[in-house]
């Protein structure tokens, strides 16, 4: 399973910025995908995921800023990123696993098995 996290970049405090997750080996909308991201000196941070059921998770610091969506056809999940911050800069992942966790796990990076490479995100004052 290889994952693929790309789209990122750099952003003024205010726009947006859609990033992508596309795989081979595993078909993403038969489990589900997470992101994660990992800004300097802080731990790996839950960001959002979405079941193979459709349900959504997502921490609250980006509810209602970012949404994720599926692409089926494509096999790719996107995290569209609005109203950005500087505390949003970071190194974003997205993550999957043979047995998407449970939603108590759901937030929890050692919950998943396969990692993209992670894409840079960094958002200017």
């Amino acid at each position: 399973v290889q994952l693929q996290a790309f789209g990122g970049g750099l952003v003024q405090a205010g726009g947006s910025l859609r990033l992508s997750c596309a795989a081979s080996g595993r078909t993403l909308s038969s489990h589900g995908t997470a992101w994660f991201r990992q800004a300097p000196g802080k731990e790996r941070e839950f960001v959002g995921a979405v079941r193979w059921t459709g349900s959504y998770y997502y921490a609250d610091s980006v509810k209602g800023r970012f949404t994720i969506s599926r692409d089926n056809a494509n096999n790719a999940v996107y995290l569209q990123m609005n109203n950005l911050k500087p505390e949003d800069t970071a190194v974003y992942y997205c993550a999957t696993s043979p047995n998407f966790p449970i939603t108590s796990a759901v937030r929890y990076p050692e919950s998943y098995h396969y990692w993209g490479q992670g894409t840079l995100v960094t958002v200017s004052s």
